[in-house]
């Protein structure tokens, strides 16, 4: 997979596919494209030990989202209600816009 072809972007809602998260929906934060990687909203949560310092004022173990692999996430389709394929479609005015692939409804605004 390239890092064009990635048809996920921020605040996309997805649903997991695969691994420990399978079957959770959230947000999208942040789309990593050097990685192939998605960091989603309550989901994929790892434990780090930080030190006292500037962000973490007493230190100790502080919990936070990693990110997935694209592959992992699954758009969502507000109008099926499902997770669903990307379809890539060229309006009449010349705009690209991602499309569901099950009803055909526009997902980009």
């Amino acid at each position: 997979m390239s890092v064009r072809s990635c048809r996920i972007k921020k605040d996309d809602k997805v649903r997991i596919v695969a691994g420990k998260e399978k079957g959770k929906i959230g947000k999208v934060l942040k789309v990593l494209h050097e990685r192939q990687r998605v960091l989603v909203e309550n989901v994929n949560f790892v434990k780090r030990h930080a030190r006292p310092g500037g962000k973490t004022p007493r230190g100790g173990i502080i919990e936070k989202e990693a990110p997935i692999h694209v592959s992992n996430a699954m758009l969502m389709c507000d109008k099926c209600i499902n997770a669903i394929r990307v379809k890539m479609q060229r309006l009449e005015d010349g705009r690209k816009v991602r499309m569901c692939g099950k009803c055909g409804e526009i997902i980009d605004k």
